[in-house]
């Protein structure tokens, strides 16, 4: 009877760890969405731009948006990140209509494809930990090919990511941080039951004990809470909804605690993840534009 209840155990164990492995391969290799949407149906002007990740790994595509209201005595070029299992689109905003109230306030704005996602190259989606790299390539690029001072906006893994770079690249002039996480190892283990859509005991305890060891992730190195400390005194956004089910608000919050005098934080209602633009579309545009106009002047 023993014997029997040992090998039930064993095989369940076994399972256990087969569907984790499973599911946390699944996790860092998300299908890829198509890039169904283009600038043009938005009426901008844009060209398409190519560059490699600051670890020259890998190759990323995006575009370029201009703007003919460009003020000569104080360009500014404002990056957009989007966030985990997206493309450039973001299209819970959608990105491209935020893109072109951007662009008709006289910025110059540049979106692009993570790694392992849309048209860019890459096989594997690291939540933070390599599209920083990703992200500082694309700030070299802006460096190399546009005039003036450089902002950042992200969303979800796109805005943690937008602060772990911009912790690293001190000519940043600011952040916009729509639904960030602030330590992707705590955040995934109180809630990654949300993305793998399994029981959190036991599986994500062992998904987040086999995933870097499959992967070479470290979630530990994914920390923001350390990256706002390295960008202060510069200013910080916060965006996010209180009734946001997959990333807490808190998560923003207790970046934003951190330094009050320089980080503001809009807490909204009644917005889904990264639901803010969508639902306060006029009052999301005013702030971003006024954030953006304090730094470009």
């Amino acid at each position: 009877m023993i014997w029997i209840v040992l090998i039930v155990l064993l095989l369940l164990m076994a399972g256990c760890l087969g569907i984790s492995g499973f599911v946390g391969w699944k996790l860092t290799h998300p299908l890829r969405l198509p890039l169904d949407d283009s600038p043009e149906n938005y009426g901008l002007t844009y060209q398409e731009i190519e560059f490699t990740s600051r670890t020259l790994d890998v190759k990323l595509a995006g575009w370029l948006l201009t703007s003919a209201n460009q003020d000569s005595d104080s360009p500014m070029t404002l990056i957009l990140s989007h966030g985990y299992a997206g493309t450039r689109l973001e299209k819970g905003l959608p990105a491209l209509s935020l893109a072109k109230r951007l662009v008709e306030a006289g910025y110059t704005v540049l979106m692009f494809d993570f790694r392992n996602s849309g048209l860019s190259s890459g096989q594997m989606t690291t939540v933070g930990f390599s599209e920083k790299q990703d992200l500082l390539g694309a700030i070299d690029w802006v460096r190399e090919h546009q005039p003036g001072k450089i902002g950042l906006i992200g969303y979800s893994m796109g805005a943690t990511t937008s602060l772990l770079a911009a912790a690293e690249a001190p000519d940043i002039a600011g952040v916009v941080a729509d639904s960030p996480f602030s330590q992707l190892k705590s955040y995934l283990s109180q809630n990654l039951s949300v993305w793998s859509k399994l029981p959190n005991f036991p599986f994500t305890w062992l998904i987040l004990t086999i995933l870097p060891r499959l992967t070479g992730i470290d979630p530990h190195q994914v920390d923001a809470l350390i990256a706002v400390q390295q960008i202060y005194p510069r200013p910080v956004l916060f965006i996010h909804s209180q009734d946001d089910m997959a990333i807490p608000f808190t998560q923003s919050e207790k970046m934003w605690r951190m330094h009050q005098d320089r980080f503001e934080f809009w807490k909204t209602e009644k917005a889904g993840h990264v639901g803010t633009y969508q639902l306060y579309t006029q009052e999301y545009t005013s702030r971003l534009l006024a954030f953006f106009e304090h730094l470009r002047n």
